[in-house]
């Protein structure tokens, strides 16, 4: 198997809106961005299935190395095998590849978050910095682009905490944060218990709201000349903000019991009608 395979294998079976986004891209981009998923799927593996916090620092830290080596052109992992080559085309600063194993950390130091600003240093870790790292292999000509790309990784991943409440809270982890559990008047214990309230479909519709303007503030963010090359981004944001809609109308609560998600046809769809008649803010 080439390194190219493994990654494609690897973004294929997480049935990602990633996934969907970047078959409509050019070749040498679309095998730029998949090894880049890998890459993000291969760290975010280490803190989901390592147990034993300890191995997966150790883990994490080899991850570190072998971006090292990488940049020296010895990489040992098929992943960074096939992102060596596109690391230097596109120009992905390692700092930013690092600054997500760092997010990925996070998961194993913090199981809570005080404030929303303290979230958003996780969030700008692992989704903001994908987010630029991305449009710089979509292609850009104003830098504002980048800083479109980092609000619309903030909202992808305000899009994910919504959906993934229930499933995070089966691991003892609540990313919502605990100022406005109190704001609301939801106990902790309410959500790790699974206790769908009038007071968490309240919080929760707060949060969609969070990440619905989040969208907003990042497509006016992107600079008309480069929305052309920006599109795969665009897919992505209506797949997500489709999942946000779908999870209001269930009823916010129900994100403590189910997890919802498109189906592999509505992605698809929705990534093709983005992609020939262009993003509907």
């Amino acid at each position: 198997m080439t390194p190219d395979q493994y990654c494609e294998d690897k973004a294929a079976a997480s049935g990602s809106s990633f996934y969907y986004s970047f078959r409509f891209l050019p070749e040498a981009r679309r095998r730029a961005i998949t090894a880049l998923y890998a890459f993000c799927r291969e760290v975010d593996d280490v803190v989901d299935e390592c147990h034993d916090a300890g191995v997966a620092r150790t883990k994490l830290a080899w991850w570190r190395d072998e971006l090292g080596r990488m940049v020296a052109g010895n990489p040992e992992h098929p992943v960074t095998q096939a992102l060596a080559g596109p690391a230097q085309d596109f120009a992905l600063p390692q700092s930013l590849l690092l600054e997500i194993i760092d997010g990925m950390q996070m998961d194993l130091d913090y199981a809570r978050y005080d404030s929303i600003d303290d979230l958003l240093v996780y969030c700008h870790k692992v989704a903001g910095v994908v987010g630029q790292l991305s449009a710089r292999i979509f292609g850009y000509s104003d830098p504002a682009t980048l800083d479109y790309a980092h609000e619309l990784g903030i909202a992808f991943q305000l899009t994910n905490i919504s959906r993934d409440v229930g499933e995070d809270a089966r691991l003892d982890r609540i990313y919502l944060p605990m100022q406005e559990l109190q704001r609301f008047n939801v106990p902790a214990a309410d959500i790790l218990g699974g206790k769908e309230t009038p007071e968490f479909a309240e919080l929760m519709r707060f949060q969609i709201e969070r990440a619905r303007q989040r969208y907003a503030s990042a497509w006016a963010l992107l600079p008309a000349v480069d929305r052309k090359a920006q599109r795969p981004g665009l897919l992505m944001a209506a797949i997500y903000r489709a999942t946000l809609d779908e999870i209001a109308a269930d009823g916010p609560e129900h994100v403590l019991n189910q997890r919802l998600s498109l189906t592999p046809l509505r992605k698809l769809w929705l990534a093709w009608k983005t992609w020939t008649f262009g993003y509907q803010p």
